[in-house]
């Protein structure tokens, strides 16, 4: 498969257990054809090298590869990955974790509200509809759901879970946010895209999947994060009030 719209970015630091399968079940969905780009942050234990010898032995054009030295950040990851995808003329560009905690069945099910519906953002959503997380602590789930909650509150960004981070952005809403201003480099990146795409307004539809907590590797969660996405949303309510949220020129 030498051409797609799609191409699903998947950030990476230490997915030796996982990365080869994500990849397998991704580009072996029947129902669409979807390139993968990994950024992958030095990781020491040989993630890179084994998305190489796909590379060379099977996905010559479906997988692609850029190296990063050092843990950069998950927000400067993907915010690499969408400017590569946008040089290379992809339609549909995706975030999506390597730990099988976002089924790649549900790919398609994102593409098709923003290629078929019409949205401009399609948000992998575990509480549109209850609370779908599996093998989670439930003081994890707890302070996950509540964060979004939050984040719901001050920002009046209509979502559920505006923490998501399996997302599916059409070329215009990344071409028309300033990637290079997005601020936030942890997990409250991911509510910064959401709200900077509402703020400019893109339609978003959230689709409901069920999250599932990894069983291979090592999770990269920590207080911080969650320290960071929640004290980082009084920022943005106030960059909104102030004029802050602006189309890239």
């Amino acid at each position: 498969m030498e051409k797609s719209d799609s191409v699903v970015i998947i950030p990476t630091y230490n997915e030796k257990e996982n990365i080869e399968n994500i990849i397998r079940a991704v580009i072996g969905l029947p129902e669409h054809g979807f390139h993968i780009l990994v950024i992958d942050d030095g990781s020491p234990d040989g993630t890179a090298d084994i998305v190489k010898r796909l590379m060379a032995n099977e996905f010559k054009h479906e997988l692609h590869l850029v190296q990063r030295t050092g843990k950069l950040g998950l927000g400067t990851a993907y915010i690499a990955g969408f400017k590569w995808a946008l040089e290379h003329g992809y339609e549909y560009i995706f975030e999506m974790d390597a730990d099988f905690s976002h089924a790649p069945k549900d790919l398609p099910r994102l593409y098709n509200a923003c290629a078929k519906d019409g949205y401009d953002v399609s948000v992998g959503s575990r509480y549109v509809s209850g609370v779908n997380v599996v093998n989670w602590p439930m003081g994890r789930v707890l302070m996950s759901y509540y964060a979004s909650k939050y984040v719901r509150t001050v920002t009046g960004v209509p979502l559920h879970d505006t923490t998501a981070g399996f997302v599916c952005y059409r070329r215009k809403v990344l071409e028309t946010i300033d990637l290079d201003a997005i601020r936030f480099k942890g997990y409250a990146f991911q509510i910064e895209m959401k709200f900077t795409a509402y703020k400019l307004g893109f339609k978003i539809k959230e689709v409901p999947v069920v999250f599932v907590n990894r069983e291979l590797g090592t999770s990269k969660m920590s207080g911080g994060i969650f320290s960071e996405a929640l004290f980082g949303v009084m920022r943005l309510r106030w960059a909104a009030m102030t004029g802050g949220i602006k189309a890239k020129k």
